[in-house]
């Protein structure tokens, strides 16, 4: 009996032809997956040779003008200013140090993984890219201002959070009479983000515990342990990127959630943590505007 048939939503999932041929082609593991941005790519390759040094990782990065300019521009910014202005990738590049650049550098390619033919999916994925991109944004802002966090590596966490949706909006932007019913996809989304997210960010050998942040994302209550995750950090930006934009009696009250909690707990604080989307208004505006 397969999973469909015993799930509690079977006979509505049943009539919903968009989630039975996702869910046939993840489990088969045939459903096509987004690819890594190629310059994601070759930075990696790049900075595992041997002989990595800025020098040599600002020549790959700089056959991409656009990634070079805003990887200048956020060495620039609040999240990693020094004294002096940063002018050059080679100085960026050794300001941020060679795994943040990575992340750094995956997160500004990402935007081309969000895109459709149709102008129906297209909007959805513009939707989730702003979404996404925001997350990230407060990700990024609440790692700079928590111990132990690295703001390049909460960043790229906050963008993949929802990369489950992805190959979903793509299969239906290749078959445009999937979707006469409007709720199909939100059930589709509902019940495979989490699985789909799980086998993208493993194709792409991201770290493990990125499959925590997709997995987790929503899961208000939970408790992770002890110390605070990138899990929790993606967790408590979301709640506040819904603020303004979700009914508030529909959300958890965020300083009784135990990643709330940790996160205060180390020294984050608490009126910040709550209060971040004014205080750090211009910060996460910055990110975001780099991001897109």
């Amino acid at each position: 009996m397969t999973e469909a048939a015993t799930h509690p939503l079977s006979a509505k999932l049943a009539k919903n032809r968009l989630y039975q041929d996702c869910f046939k082609y993840m489990q088969s593991d045939s459903l096509a997956l987004p690819t890594i941005p190629d310059v994601s790519l070759k930075i990696r390759r790049a900075i595992n040779e041997p002989s990595a040094n800025s020098n040599k990782i600002a020549r790959v990065v700089q056959i991409d003008p656009s990634i070079t300019a805003r990887l200048v521009k956020i060495s620039n910014s609040p999240l990693y200013r020094g004294r002096r202005r940063i002018e050059s990738c080679p100085e960026a590049l050794t300001r941020l140090g060679l795994k943040a650049a990575q992340d750094i550098i995956t997160a500004f390619a990402l935007k081309a993984v969000f895109n459709a033919r149709s102008p129906v999916i297209r909007r959805r994925m513009q939707e989730l890219w702003a979404h996404s991109s925001y997350v990230a944004a407060i990700s990024a802002v609440l790692a700079h201002k928590t111990p132990g966090f690295d703001p390049d590596r909460a960043m790229l966490a906050g963008l993949i959070h929802d990369i489950g949706v992805v190959p979903i909006l793509a299969y239906a932007d290749r078959q445009p009479d999937i979707l006469d019913n409007p709720g199909d996809l939100a059930e589709a989304v509902r019940e495979l983000r989490s699985p789909i997210g799980v086998q993208i960010v493993r194709k792409w050998d991201f770290p493990a515990d990125f499959e925590d942040v997709i997995i987790h994302a929503e899961n208000w209550r939970r408790d992770s342990g002890e110390s605070a995750s990138y899990s929790d950090i993606v967790m408590i930006s979301q709640l506040h990127s819904f603020i303004g934009k979700v009914d508030v009696k529909q959300m958890p009250k965020m300083d009784e959630l135990p990643a709330y909690k940790k996160l205060a707990a180390g020294n984050l604080d608490a009126d910040l943590s709550i209060n971040i989307l004014d205080q750090a208004k211009d910060e996460i505006e910055h990110i975001r505007q780099m991001l897109s």
